[in-house]
Formats: structure tokens, C-alpha cells, sequence
């Protein structure tokens, strides 16, 4: 019996994703008490949760610094992003073009945090972005057209789905058959 009880506890505590730069837990906060491998964290909801007293809907996040305990969100699924301590040297883009259309949500000194929103049907001008973590909320499909390279590509975009993207400059357009709509870690050099 105890054997199990550790083995759903390991389990529980095993990343999601991780690389280099983050570590991301899915319906569970192992660094809530902070601690030397913690840096900030962001609590991204994927349904209903409640987190601090507060109510938090699909996609709504919550930051918090190094040093801040927390108590688990209850009610339902989230995702726990801790930023590592110390990360290697970032990699950017040649050049620096802000997209439009998305929600601004966070921004500090390590990262920002935006909502990233396009209607069906829609295009988002020529634009850049650093090495991030997006978390997908909408199920749609994608067309990019990457500086570089002759075709387009094809992206399906599907809910819950977490990805670390590397550096790009590229034209999207939605596609598909619902607004795209994804929570964006993006990291500052």
C-alpha cells in the first residue's frame, strides 16, 4: 500500500514538460512553498479553479514572485509553470516586431505573459517572438509563413496541449473552425 502512495506522489510530481528554461506540472503545485529550484511561477487555469480565494476560469493566470507561498488550486485542472532559477542565454530573433492583436496579462523582468487571440478567418501581420511557452485554450488550425522558408506551415492547435517554441518571425492566419486563443510565456534576454 505505501508502495502505491509513493509511486501516485512520484507521479504526481513528474513534469509535464521541462527543458532548460521551465518546469511545467499539471494538477499540481510542488513548488506552492517556493524553495531553491523555484523561481517565479504561474498558475495557468484549464477549467474552473479557485486559487488564493479567488475564482480563475479557463485561461485566466496567476503570477507569483520567487519568494511567494501559495496554497494548491482546488476544483479543477491548472498547470503549475515554475521558471528555473537560472537559465541558459536566451536565443532571439533578428529583429523585433511586436504581433498585435493579443491581451497583454503580465510583464516582468524574466518574462511577459500575453493572451494570444486571432479570429477565425484572421491574419496577424509579419511579427517576432523570442523562445516561449504557449499553452493552447482553443482548439484551431493555423497557417504560418516563417521568414526563411519557401511553404507555409500547417499547425493544428490542440486545448491543453503545451509547447516551447523557439525564435521566429512569421505571418499567421486562423484557419480554422474556432478563435485561436492560447496563454504565451514569452522570455525577455
Amino acid at each position: 500500500m505505501h508502495l502505491i502512495f509513493a509511486l501516485l506522489l512520484l507521479f504526481q510530481n513528474t513534469p509535464a514538460f521541462e527543458n532548460e528554461y521551465v518546469q511545467v506540472f499539471k494538477n499540481s503545485a510542488p513548488c506552492a512553498a517556493g524553495g531553491a529550484n523555484c523561481a517565479e511561477r504561474i498558475i495557468v487555469a484549464l477549467g474552473p479553479i479557485e486559487l488564493a480565494g479567488r475564482q480563475m476560469a479557463r485561461g485566466d493566470i496567476k503570477v507569483f514572485g520567487k519568494n511567494e507561498k501559495y496554497a494548491e488550486p482546488k476544483g479543477g485542472n491548472y498547470l503549475e509553470v515554475v521558471m528555473r532559477p537560472v537559465r541558459p542565454p536566451l536565443r532571439t530573433t533578428p529583429v523585433t516586431i511586436a504581433p498585435d492583436k493579443n491581451t497583454n496579462l503580465f510583464d516582468g523582468e524574466r518574462f511577459f505573459i500575453f493572451e494570444e487571440k486571432l479570429p477565425m478567418g484572421d491574419t496577424r501581420a509579419r511579427h517576432s517572438h523570442n523562445q516561449r511557452l504557449v499553452v493552447t485554450i482553443n482548439e484551431t488550425k493555423l497557417q504560418q509563413w516563417v521568414d526563411g522558408q519557401a511553404d507555409p506551415i500547417f499547425r493544428d492547435s490542440i486545448p491543453d496541449n503545451i509547447g516551447f517554441n523557439q525564435p521566429t518571425v512569421h505571418v499567421t492566419k486562423n484557419i480554422g473552425k474556432n478563435p485561436m486563443r492560447n496563454i504565451v510565456i514569452e522570455l525577455k534576454p
